[in-house]
């Protein structure tokens, strides 16, 4: 007990408690707190006012139940208390407790009003709840009352905004604001980002400097991200010439945002001499930088940087360690993915579920599918993430009917599929084309709400594609415009693809034209399979337009397997020499690809010289391949040109080769009548 009460005794007045608990407050000493509690009690010095300052003293103090409980005996609450206690909720993460109070502050009536101290943190409960009611009635309250322009209120109701989601209304408030202060403008910024509105989070910037805003920490940490996500390493450059100017780069979360930025550039060496030159450096930091050299693929920079990490005593946390792993997978790393994984155990954060997560995708990668089953085993059952990975990792292995049948089970523990889940479960789907499967996981998609994701929707129009059912396809691709703004890439390649497997090149190249014309640029895919889909359709004379379009516009993107394509729709259509003269003008060394397409084509029309031309290079490239054998075989056969057909037997049989048996297989299941 302090020295106060063991001289005060019976002494001291409701004046000198306040003082003492006032000063146990600000220095939040839970034990002397407790000890003039207990000197209350056992005085007889309860009172309201006692208990109100108690229970705030408490609150200050970080113990909840204690405030608590005082707070819900008191007959009548101060506004303080009131304050203190939502205060004390929010900072505590329990947002539906704080909501509650402000609804029994309000219910008081005239009695206590809330006041410009209440509506930010009632504000701040709102939007971590995602509750757009509670926020827009909040929002009137502030409006009805007299702190409907106070800034740290305007601020608050910013961010909850954003935090909804709820860009425009945020934007009007923040338009509204007569006193804006950096934290307006910061706000708005991070709000953009989150929200994915980079342009805007930009302009937000620049109009901030125009008006002679004076950039903080905060608002260089909110910007960064943002030059990174768009890639605009100029705009980057310059935040990071005003961190220099304005000597902001004094936090460590300036310079890993710095780090961040640039690794995003795809600017290694920049990243590295922001990272070289920091006088201190967190486990964020070596994260991020481990991470940049993953990502750019060099996993021996990011194992080496994790045994420096160490050794400056900074121990790596279960992001870094998940993100080694992840690399180790992507380059076929087992071994030293399992040298993590056996780190992981010993530093006993082997049950991480990022950590499991990273570990089954990277067996799975080196196609180690029973140890993925061996993580995934002794992993917990009730988190999505483990089921993703374990799915993924089946189709990965081209095991579909496991992925299936692991689906299943997750839906059996009543694990609720996230969209990463179903976006590698329908390639599993696809591949076993079994249209009234496809029909069953599409239901399922419409009942959970996930074809409103563009990820989803393009899964199910390459899976009826595959399926054959090019009709849903389509009917699934155009209700995309009423969901979305616009439709990606990815998306107009899945229905392209699908018309050109099933050779309808017409509606093929339609699509691809509509493509083009709304403003999507073509890329490497979507010129393949619509010159795939000409071939196959034998539209030469439109498969030629549309190759030399590609090699006007954008020729930076022609790949061996556009030549490819054009050879193939050439050969098809018995235009042999031209074919060949099209190979001999590719700028790069011609795939074996190529050269298998110009021998097939000779097979079909028997065209003995341009086939030995053919057969001949894939002889020297691919020696191994008996299929290229047995098509220059064939040619001779078709000819009656048997001794030679002989010779390329005994070539065979010299090289040690055999051809493989082909085999078929199907699928059938019982109708019961």
């Amino acid at each position: 007990m302090s020295e106060v009460l063991r001289r005060a005794k019976h002494t001291l007045s409701v004046k000198q408690y306040q003082s003492l608990l006032n000063h146990y407050a600000a220095t939040q000493s839970l034990s002397k707190t407790k000890a003039l509690h207990c000197h209350v009690i056992t005085n007889g010095r309860v009172s309201d006012h006692i208990l109100s300052t108690l229970s705030v003293t408490y609150a200050l103090c970080g113990h909840i139940a204690y405030a608590r409980n005082l707070f819900d005996v008191m007959p009548e609450s101060s506004l303080l208390s009131y304050n203190i206690v939502i205060r004390m909720y929010v900072r505590d993460g329990m947002y539906r407790d704080a909501v509650d109070t402000f609804v029994k502050m309000v219910g008081e009536g005239t009695k206590c009003r809330p006041d410009g101290y209440t509506y930010p943190f009632v504000a701040k409960a709102a939007g971590e709840l995602k509750s757009v009611p509670l926020g827009l009635a909040l929002h009137g309250r502030v409006l009805r009352s007299l702190f409907g322009t106070d800034k740290y209120v305007q601020n608050a109701l910013v961010a909850m905004y954003m935090s909804f989601g709820k860009v425009e209304m945020a934007r009007r408030v923040f338009d509204a604001m007569v006193n804006r202060d950096v934290i307006s403008w910061n706000t708005m910024i991070s709000g953009y980002y989150r929200n994915g509105y980079m342009s805007d989070a930009l302009m937000i910037f620049d109009r901030m400097g125009d008006e002679g805003v004076d950039a903080d920490h905060a608002t260089v940490v909110s910007m960064l991200p943002v030059c990174g996500h768009l890639k605009d390493l100029e705009m980057g450059r310059s935040v990071h010439k005003l961190v220099e100017e304005k000597r902001l780069g004094d936090k460590i979360e300036v310079k890993n945002a710095l780090v961040n930025m640039y690794l995003k550039c795809g600017r290694m060496d920049e990243a590295r001499f922001v990272f070289d030159r920091m006088e201190r450096r967190d486990v964020i930091t070596w994260t991020c930088m481990i991470n940049g050299y993953t990502e750019d693929g060099d996993v021996i920079n990011g194992l080496e940087l994790c045994r420096l990490m160490q050794f400056e005593g900074v121990r790596p946390n279960d992001v870094t360690i998940a993100s080694l792993v992840s690399a180790c997978g992507d380059a076929l790393e087992l071994n030293g993915g399992k040298v993590l994984h056996g780190w992981a155990i010993r530093q006993r954060v082997f049950s991480s579920v990022i950590i499991e997560t990273s570990l089954i995708s990277m067996y799975a990668k080196c196609n180690r599918v029973d140890l993925c089953f061996k993580v995934f085993s002794g992993a917990s059952k009730n988190q999505t993430g483990h089921w993703s990975a374990i799915i993924a990792g089946c189709v990965h292995n081209e095991l579909m009917s496991d992925a299936l049948y692991l689906f299943k089970g997750m839906r059996r523990e009543d694990v609720e599929p996230n969209i990463a889940t179903l976006n590698s479960l329908l390639p599993a789907y696809a591949a076993l084309a079994d249209l009234r499967q496809a029909m069953d996981i599409h239901c399922y998609l419409t009942k959970t709400g996930f074809t409103s994701s563009l990820d989803a929707a393009t899964g199910l129009v390459h899976l009826y594609s595959k399926c054959g059912t090019l009709e849903s396809a389509h009917k699934i691709f155009d209700g995309i415009q009423e969901k979305h703004k616009s439709k990606d890439i990815v998306l107009w390649g899945a229905l392209i693809s699908g018309y050109g497997m099933h050779g309808d090149g017409h509606n093929a190249l339609q699509v691809f034209m509509e493509m083009v014309r709304s403003g999507v640029t073509p890329n490497e895919i979507t010129f393949t399979s619509a010159l795939n889909a000409c071939s196959h359709s034998g539209l030469v004379e439109q498969g030629l337009t549309l190759f030399r379009f590609m090699l006007q516009h954008h020729k930076k993107i022609a790949r061996p397997n556009h030549y490819t394509c054009m050879v193939d729709l050439l050969g098809r259509a018995g235009r042999l020499e031209e074919a060949y003269n099209l190979l001999k003008t590719i700028p790069f060394e011609p795939t074996p690809t190529v050269w298998g397409a110009l021998l097939a084509a000779c097979v079909t029309h028997e065209n003995v010289q341009l086939g030995e031309v053919a057969a001949n290079k894939l002889f020297e490239l691919e020696p191994e391949n008996t299929g290229n054998y047995v098509l220059l075989a064939n040619i001779y056969a078709a000819l009656g040109r048997w001794k030679d057909m002989e010779k390329v037997r005994k070539m065979m049989e010299d090289v040690g080769l055999r051809k493989k048996p082909g085999r078929s297989s199907i699928e059938f299941r019982s109708i019961s009548g």
